[in-house]
């Protein structure tokens, strides 16, 4: 995307410049079309569970930039000469499924036949021009809050490598099919949003520094995460993606010395349907911190602030 040149005409909001989660097309001087598309190879082994997920995923961008999903299209990769053609329906079931949660309809889509299976949605949303979240306009002394616990890819590695229990197996497989909040009718005043995938927290985070002359500083304590993820991190249970998150943005984060290779893996981990990273006045925290726990399945935490520009993009404390 970075060597490729931006095609200006007068539509002047396209929205991927900045790594936001959706293209944006404005279509009156009130609102503006958000568009996503998102998709991937399995990461468990039932079909319709990884239907739901992929779907809760691809959702996922249309909420962190605080829009309304109008419909959605199915993406579909399938090796239909190999697998029967009920596990692709069982797939589709399960992000018929979600959709049906999120209020929205799958008007369609398009398949291809591929020896791996890859499944996701194209996702159309509608959002009011002055209520669009971006990922990189927080304001000093913002606090950051976080809706879901981080581990997600670790936990699906150890799953992979057959050393989880049933709880852990359930935790995980919840976390990553449990949608993300829909913030398009909240009257509470969000400044930045984005919500945690592959890039892991860091990665987006860093994101969320860019041009704006601000750090963010977090509190690992802060920080939650399913359970037994600690314990896989210190066994060195640790996906190739979250290496590469740390081997990425290290040079852009200044880590307390107290906080080990495996904590800061842990907070590395490259994330499947994460939840969201929202930054807020800290006068309206408590209020929003509220709201969004009221019906929800996980407790959205305040994990740190933003400050003026210090020597790193990223600070990462113990308190």
């Amino acid at each position: 995307m970075s060597k490729l040149n931006s095609i200006s005409n007068s539509n002047n909001d396209s929205g991927f410049e900045n790594f936001d989660d959706c293209s944006i097309y404005k279509i009156n001087d009130k609102q503006s079309i958000i568009q996503s598309v998102d998709f991937f190879t399995p990461i468990v082994d039932d079909p319709y569970t990884f239907g739901l997920i992929s779907a809760a995923n691809s959702i996922s961008d249309i909420y962190a930039m605080g829009g309304k999903p109008l419909f959605a299209l199915n993406i579909v990769a399938f090796p239909s000469d190999d697998l029967p053609l009920d596990i692709l329906s069982e797939i589709l079931r399960g992000g018929l499924d979600k959709c049906k949660e999120a209020n929205i309809n799958i008007l369609g889509g398009h398949s291809i036949k591929d020896k791996t299976p890859k499944y996701g949605l194209a996702v159309t949303g509608l959002i009011e021009n002055d209520l669009i979240l971006k990922n990189n306009t927080p304001n000093e002394s913002d606090v950051l809050l976080l809706t879901k616990p981080l581990g997600s890819g670790i936990l699906t590695t150890a799953i992979k490598k057959e050393l989880t229990n049933d709880k852990t197996n359930s935790d995980v497989i919840e976390l990553m099919s449990t949608l993300n909040h829909d913030l398009s009718e909240l009257n509470i005043r969000i400044n930045a949003c984005t919500d945690i995938t592959g890039y892991g927290l860091l990665g987006h985070l860093n994101e969320m520094t860019q041009n704006n002359n601000l750090s963010a500083n977090i509190n690992f304590n802060k920080v939650p995460f399913l359970d037994e993820v600690s314990n896989f991190a210190k066994k060195d249970i640790i996906p190739g993606g979250t290496r590469k998150n740390l081997n990425f943005y290290e040079k852009n984060i200044q880590f307390d010395k107290s906080i080990s290779k495996y904590k800061q893996l842990m907070i590395a981990d490259a994330q499947t349907s994460g939840g969201l990273l929202i930054s807020t006045n800290k006068n309206n925290a408590e209020k929003l911190i509220e709201t969004l726990n009221k019906n929800s399945t996980y407790k959205t935490v305040e994990i740190g602030c933003f400050s003026s520009k210090k020597e790193k993009n990223i600070i990462i404390n113990n308190e």
